[in-house]
């Protein structure tokens, strides 16, 4: 497995595994489907383009698939940049069970360890993704509070639980 930084020409195999994660899991994602196939190609890849403060990993196997993504953003202003936000964690359905998820998670962690300043992540998990919330808690993070209804998908309520690990 390969793991690197998705750059610009990245842009329309990462929409093609993002839109897959939102037809197969819709409830763990606060966008949907409908909402992001409407996504031109300019604005998908702005979304993933590299900059200081944000990326998106991917995972690629032994093809050169892109097997899954996870996003880092980092605050902007002054008085939170000491944080940044694990967003959209996703294996693609015949990659999972693999460690793919954890090796994203890792080498996310190991660069936001070398990033100036910043002491702490944050992450929301569907709080009925037990796998997801397992693999969050077995690098550290903690649960510090829940968002009942947080999502609302074809007529169901989902929680979220929010946590946060401090990289001091």
């Amino acid at each position: 497995m390969n793991l690197r930084i998705l750059e610009e020409s990245d842009a329309s195999i990462y929409q093609s595994l993002r839109l897959q994660g939102l037809q197969v899991n819709p409830e763990a994602f606060g966008s949907t489907f409908e909402r992001e196939a409407d996504f031109t190609m300019d604005m998908v890849t702005e979304r993933i383009k590299p900059t200081e403060d944000r990326f998106v990993l991917g995972a690629f196997d032994e093809h050169g698939t892109l097997a899954g993504i996870v996003t880092f953003i980092r605050e902007s202003s002054p008085k939170t940049r000491h944080k940044g936000n694990v967003f959209g964690l996703l294996v693609t359905p015949g990659m999972r069970g693999k460690g793919i998820g954890q090796a994203l998670m890792e080498e996310l962690l190991a660069r936001a360890k070398r990033m100036e300043g910043l002491e702490q992540l944050n992450l929301t998990v569907v709080s009925t993704n037990d796998s997801a919330r397992r693999l969050y808690e077995s690098l550290g993070f903690q649960r510090y509070g829940t968002e009942r209804r947080a999502l609302k998908w074809d007529g169901a309520y989902f929680d979220e639980d929010y946590m946060a690990l401090r990289l001091e």
